[in-house]
This record gives C-alpha cells, structure tokens and sequence, in this order.
C-alpha cells in the first residue's frame, strides 16, 4: 500500500523534489495581522469618538461588528450609524472626530513600530559585538599560552628569555638585544664588537624572508647613541641600498624604463653617481659626528619654487611656445600633469591620444559646443552662472566680448557701453533665474527694458544696476545700437541648436565642472581656430569665458589655501589659444600664474599672432619652437 502510494514520486524517478509553491507564512500572517490591527484601531476609534463626544461609551459597540462596520465605512466614510446600526445614533460622534482619532492611534501605533525594531536592532548589533570582543579575547589567551610565546623553556644554546623593561613583555630568544657598543673612536670598535644577530641555521638552508639570491647579511654592528636596536653592518660589509647604487653605477643591474631616462637626461641639475656624494641624512648607517656642518633646512612650502623642488610632470614655469608643429609640445604637457589639467585646443588629436590616460587620473570632461568631436558625452555651461555677484558678471561680460571687442582707442567708448549692458544683463538673468539664451533675446533688442523692471524690482540685484542700464540705453542711441550689435555679433552662435544646447546644463554637469579641479580631472575646450572672430565668432566667447572662469575659480581656489597656491597644480594648457580662446588673463597667468599653482603653457603660431591679440601687453616666457 505504501509502495503504491510512493509511486511515480519525484524521489522515485531520479529528480530531486522541486520547492513548494504557494503563498508564504510570514506574508499570510502579516496580512492577518495588518487586518485585524486596523479592526481594532476602528473599533477602539469609534469608543473613544463617542466617550469624548457624549460622555459615555456607546451601547452595543462590540469588536465582533467590526468587520461589518469596516465595509460600510469604505463604502461611505462619513456614515457611522450604517457601519454600527445596533449602535444608538445619538451616542455616536462625528465622522471628523471619529477620523481623527483613528489617525492619530494609527500613527503613535507606527512611531511605536518603528522604536520596538530600532532598540531590537540595537540590541542584536550590542550582542554581535559583544560576542565578537568575546572571540578576539578568547583567541588572544590561546595565543599567549602557546609554548613558543610564553618564554616556559629555553632556547636552543641555554639562553633564558630577558623581559623588556616598562612593558612587562617577554622578548623571544631568537630577538636578542645588542650589547652596547664602545665609544666612537676606540680601537676595539669594530674589532671586539660581538654579534647583534644569532647564527644562522645549518648549512644549505636559506632564511624564508630573505630571497636564495641574495647574499647573507654579515655581522652587524650596533649604532652608537642608539638603544632601539637599529645596527649598521661591520667593516667590510656593505648595505643592500649601496650594492644596488654600485650596480646602477657598473651598468649591470636593471635598466630604468625609456622615461624615466628621457626625464634624467633633459633635467639640467642631474647630479651623476661619480663626481658628488649623497648627503649624510640619506644614509640612515652613518654616525653621527657632532662637528659635521648643518644640512640646510627645506623650503618652505609658499616660498619660491625651483624646477629642481618640483615634482615630476609639473611645469617649472609658465612660458610660450611659437611654431607650427605644437601638437606633441601640447600631448606631452598633457600627459605629464600631476594635476588637474584645463586644455583649449582645435586639434581633435591632441583629446584622442590624450583622454584615455587622462581618465585614469581622474574624471574626463569636454565642452565641445560645436560638436567637433565623435562623442556623445559633452559638458554644458551656462555663461551666466554665478553672476549674481556683480563683479563676477563684469569678469564673464570682459570674456564674452574679448573676441570681438575693438582694440582702436577711439572704440574704447563702444567697448564700456558694449560692457556694462552685457554686465547687467548677465546679472538680470541670474537673479530672476532665466536661461541664457534670454540674454541672446535681449541682445537682439526684444524687451529690452524688461532688464531694467528686473533689476529695479528684484531684492537680489545690485544697487545701481537698474540706473546703470537705463542710463546706457537712454543716453546715446547711436553708441546703444552699435554695442547692442557688438553683443549681438559675440551671441550670434546661439542661433545655433547645438551650441543653444551646450549652454542650457543640468546638475551633473554643474558638480562635474564645479569638483573637477579637486578631483584632480581633465576638463577640454574644443573649438574652432578663426583668426578674424570679429566678424564671425563662432563659439569662440563661450570658450573665453569658460576658460576665463576655470582660471578665476582655480585663483580663488589658492587664495583659500594656506600657501598661496593650489596643490596639486592646475596646469593649464592652452593650445593654439589665440585663435580658440583668447583668454583677457593670459599675460597675467604666464607672469603670475606658476606662483599660484596655475603653470600655464600657452602654444600660438606666430608672435604677430600674439600681438594682434593681445597688442597692450607683453607675453612673458616666450620661445621659439
């Protein structure tokens, strides 16, 4: 009978018996649960409405009516005398006060909840710990009763273990303490001094931390002045450290990698091996003699830096390369940084044998407002970022307009007016929150007094800013429609779907440009190379500007820090700049900016092109190439 019960089962037929299906136990009692509470929370509302409303308990109101009473209540919420019918209708409540209620039990029974599970958790976690400390104290008994460390017995030749003094801790006989050395000077220095070390094992064997290559370590020889058993080797006997430098020195041991070698050649203070001697303090064997001169103190951190002082791959100075081959100049700095880099290029090449290696040092950003590159991720910016303060919307006005602004002194009016309208207006636009393509609106002379009802009425606007405007526009119609075309003619490459596009970012991208320097990330500025930008510049203001604004945040960055310069360095790579993004600071940056931890390499193709860009001030730092 049993056998025919058992019959074609899944443990008969080879398979192994398959899980049961269904609904589980710990759901279906939670579901019961979850019901019957919210019946006794009703039943107990309804009680409690009535107790407050008429001064008694309702008649007839049993638990066992509950179920009925909550179908007619989600039914029709606001009738209670249809959900408890053998209930008196005059010792019931409102349906307001009965909601009330029921909401209230409903959350002092979650805040309830949610305390019982934090002190069980805690409770759990306490005793996890406890058992843990438990265990490691346990194991650390076992271990200190282990024969070979508790000092019992002796060791091999009949040395007893000696304690250390102030620790109560017994050393090993194998760790034995040098006996103290004589006086620097006598005869028997080196000749009488015993051995720090035992002797080693039997022959043929070979210590386990020490590779089968190398040689034996020979008697060692207690340093004099010192009690922490640090020894030197005995006379005759060099240190590993000096048999590695003399088979650098011969030519036989590994040869540095091809890099490293080009750096070692090109550094004009490269000390060689045979004509100096390595500093005492190098050397952690030497003795020290009383009479020896005093090694020079460090420099210190914000003094000024030497090429020598700094590391590898920052940029010794801030200089200026002329030529038409600039690519591997550019590559090299590039790649060579230690820091977070800025790179302005028109050279799609330079971002593609550059952007792998950069993105492991760090996140990789490019704003590529032209589309000039094959890829899909791109950084946007919006140029009127951060221009509620006033003197940053006159900084970001100053490089929008640097490609177009006329360079004649009797344009210098134009170029105030041109200015200070596109100062407020970047200000307008950030204090009442507009995209900065209204900015494009308004310079193509749609509401242009809307501007000025903003900065009157807005409580975030400069003072004067709204008489400043008003002033421009109204006082010389002429002057206002040649700088309204002057900004109109920098603008004119938001007509553009992609670069409208490019200016309108998100929040990430915000955070990426706003943490890339700390980060220690890679940020390029792709745009094209136009030589005339005062007639068609492109994207050429928007790239001035970021740029503009990378150098401002990287200076404000090292004012903050305690010495005066960003550490690691921002070094800024500015490839065919002229022609790309002809920054306003870059006179200032090839001067000052190596002090402030911004080394600047700057790449242009001729110095007329230099010249022609920036004809008031001189570039330091420049070289042919």
């Amino acid at each position: 009978m049993a056998a025919g019960q058992n019959h074609g089962g899944p443990t008969e037929h080879g398979r192994p018996p398959s899980a049961e299906r269904g609904i589980p136990d710990g759901l279906l009692i939670g579901a019961i649960a979850l019901l019957l509470g919210t019946l006794g929370l009703m039943w107990s509302a309804t009680g409690l409405a009535g107790l407050l409303a008429r001064g008694a308990w309702p008649d007839n109101l049993t638990f066992m009516r509950a179920p009925g009473a909550l179908r007619h209540l989600l039914q029709e919420p606001q009738d209670l005398a249809a959900a408890w019918p053998d209930t008196p209708k005059g010792q019931l409540s409102g349906y307001g006060l009965f909601w009330g209620i029921f909401i209230s039990e409903l959350m002092v029974l979650i805040v309830l909840t949610i305390f019982v599970v934090g002190t069980l958790a805690r409770y759990r976690t306490v005793r996890a710990q406890r058992r843990v400390a438990r265990a490691t104290a346990q194991a650390k008994a076992a271990e200190a009763k282990r024969p070979g460390l508790t000092g019992t017995g002796t060791a091999e030749g009949g040395a007893e273990p000696t304690p250390i003094s102030g620790t109560g801790v017994e050393t090993s006989p194998s760790i034995e303490t040098p006996p103290p050395a004589p006086a620097p000077g006598s005869a028997s220095a080196a000749a009488g001094a015993a051995p720090a070390r035992p002797a080693e094992g039997p022959p043929g064997t070979t210590a386990p931390d020490r590779p089968s290559g190398l040689p034996a370590p020979g008697p060692a020889v207690a340093v004099p002045g010192h009690d922490d058993g640090v020894t030197a080797p005995a006379a005759g006997q060099r240190h590993p450290a000096e048999a590695v430098a003399a088979e650098a020195a011969a030519g036989t041991g590994p040869e540095p990698h091809p890099h490293i070698t080009e750096q070692r050649a090109s550094a004009p203070d490269a000390p060689t091996g045979s004509t100096t001697t390595p500093p005492a303090q190098d050397d952690p064997y030497a003795t020290l003699d009383p009479t020896s001169a005093p090694q020079p103190l460090p420099t210190p951190r914000g003094g000024p830096l030497t090429p020598a002082a700094l590391p590898d791959g920052e940029l010794a100075r801030s200089r200026v390369l002329f030529g038409a081959q600039r690519g591997e100049s550019a590559a090299h700095a590039v790649l060579e940084a230690v820091g977070p880099v800025l790179v302005v290029t028109s050279d799609p090449k330079l971002w593609a044998t550059t952007k792998d290696t950069r993105a492991k040092l760090g996140p990789s950003h490019v704003f590529d407002p032209s589309h000039l590159l094959d890829t899909p991720a791109r950084l946007r910016w919006n140029p009127a970022a951060d221009c509620g303060s006033r003197d940053i919307a006159a900084a970001r006005a100053t490089a929008l307009l640097a490609p177009v602004r006329p360079m004649h002194a009797m344009d210098r009016p134009l170029a105030e007016a041109a200015d200070t309208m596109l100062r407020c207006w970047l200000h307008a636009a950030a204090v009442d929150g507009r995209p900065f393509r209204q900015v494009h609106r308004w310079a193509q002379g749609s509401s242009a007094h809307e501007p000025v009802k903003i900065l009157r009425t807005h409580p975030k606007a400069a003072g004067g800013a709204a008489g400043e405007l008003e002033a421009t526009l109204t006082a010389h119609r002429e002057r206002r429609d040649m700088a309204q075309e002057l900004i109109a003619r920098a603008l004119g490459a938001l007509s553009s779907i992609h670069i409208r596009d490019a200016c309108n970012p998100g929040r990430a991208d915000t955070l990426a440009l706003e943490s890339f320097v700390a980060e220690g990330g890679t940020l390029y500025l792709m745009g094209e190379s136009i030589e005339d930008p005062r007639t068609q510049p492109g994207a050429m203001p928007l790239l001035t500007a970021l740029a503009s604004y990378v150098v401002e945040h990287g200076r404000r960055m090292a004012e903050r820090s305690s010495s005066g310069r960003l550490d690691p360095p921002l070094t800024l790579v500015l490839d065919d700049v002229a022609a790309v993004a002809p920054l306003p600071a870059l006179p200032d940056l090839l001067a000052q900016g190596a002090d402030q931890g911004l080394p600047t390499l700057a790449l242009m193709r001729s110095q007329e092109q230099a010249r022609a860009r920036w004809p008031h001030r001189s570039l330091v730092g420049q070289e042919s190439h």
